[in-house]
């Protein structure tokens, strides 16, 4: 693995987190918690029937699950006091019991249930659920993170060895995968998000870099009035964040441009964290840094939840589902 990974893989066998794995018969999922189990990464939580789980597990040739926790969520004596807090979390919805026991039998519902009640650390779903699914669990029972109302998605960038970019080859880009279009105060709170992320995740400095097409007045547009009113909310909302905006993206990494187009930024030319306009940017950067650049993607991270909750591609293998775990342990020891 990457040395990141490295780092915190050995901080969650230091302070191990419980981790719900909702999708607990799916083969990928089985293999990545055989595996997590067995370096002691995480006390992983499958929810569904013991038998079947065991029943797949073994019929893979693995060894490690025999003694995870499995919970039932067909045992109505097990789901009642997950009902019963669903049910008092939505009640100014209007919702009724019998709806809020139908709800929690969802393994998605119910991990983050379990996450709620202090009974669980984290969740990684998504393998066989969309990400609709997957945020709308977690929005309806863990809501946002004090003072943020948004959730959004970071990608951590590692770039090639030796980069004159970022930090130790490292970047963080935000929001590529939530929010097509952010307003200012939205936006300066991804830029929040993004920063405790950069620290918290990728163990950089971070220097937060709000892109634009624009630096420093060069153009006048709405869009560029936006990235100039999130960068001054950002900074209320986090005075201590070292941050710049609006800047265009070599006067963000060039140190010789940001010198040019921004005289006196302590951002420009040394940006490690870029946070961009809006999903379409994002989401287009990240992918052409990816393929072009030889990066490697790691994400997308969601950030801005009051616990961690991260969603996978339907597409991904075990070593994504295993690093992932490894990010939400990461989270959850950071949020403690």
């Amino acid at each position: 693995m990457e040395p990141l990974f490295e780092e915190l893989r050995a901080k969650a066998v230091a302070c191990r987190q419980r981790i719900i794995l909702p999708e607990s018969t799916e083969p990928r999922t089985l293999r990545a918690a055989d595996r997590l189990t067995a370096d002691a990464v995480a006390d992983i939580i499958f929810i569904g029937n013991r038998d079947e789980i065991m029943a797949k597990a073994h019929e893979l040739g693995l060894t490690h699950l025999d003694g995870v926790r499995v919970i039932d969520p067909t045992d109505a004596a097990t789901i009642e006091p997950y009902a019963q807090l669903f049910c008092e979390l939505r009640k100014s919805k209007g919702i009724t019991i019998e709806e809020a026991r139908k709800q929690a039998a969802n393994p998605l519902y119910l991990g983050c249930l379990l996450i709620k009640n202090g009974d669980a650390d984290g969740q990684v779903a998504g393998a066989q659920n969309t990400t609709g699914n997957v945020l709308r669990a977690a929005f309806q029972v863990l809501k946002t993170a004090p003072g943020i109302k948004v959730v959004s998605g970071a990608f951590i960038m590692l770039l090639p060895q030796g980069s004159p970019y970022g930090e130790r080859d490292i970047m963080v880009f935000a929001d590529c995968a939530v929010l097509p279009n952010p307003n200012a105060e939205e936006l300066a709170q991804i830029a929040v998000s993004t920063e405790k992320t950069a620290r918290d995740l990728a163990g950089i400095d971070p220097k937060v870099a709000m892109l634009s097409f624009s630096t420093k007045g060069s153009a006048k547009h709405d869009n560029v009035d936006k990235v100039v009113e999130a960068t001054r909310l950002a900074r209320e909302m986090n005075p201590a964040m070292k941050i710049d905006g609006e800047l265009q993206a070599d006067a963000a990494l060039v140190p010789s441009v940001g010198a040019s187009k921004a005289p006196g930024s302590d951002i420009a030319g040394y940006a490690n964290v870029l946070v961009f306009p809006d999903l379409g940017v994002g989401n287009i950067a990240y992918k052409l840094v990816q393929r072009l650049g030889g990066a490697t993607a790691v994400g997308p991270v969601l950030q801005g939840l009051a616990a961690p909750v991260n969603d996978l591609s339907r597409g991904c293998n075990d070593e994504d589902i295993y690093k992932t775990v490894i990010l939400t342990c990461n989270q959850a020891i950071n949020k403690a």
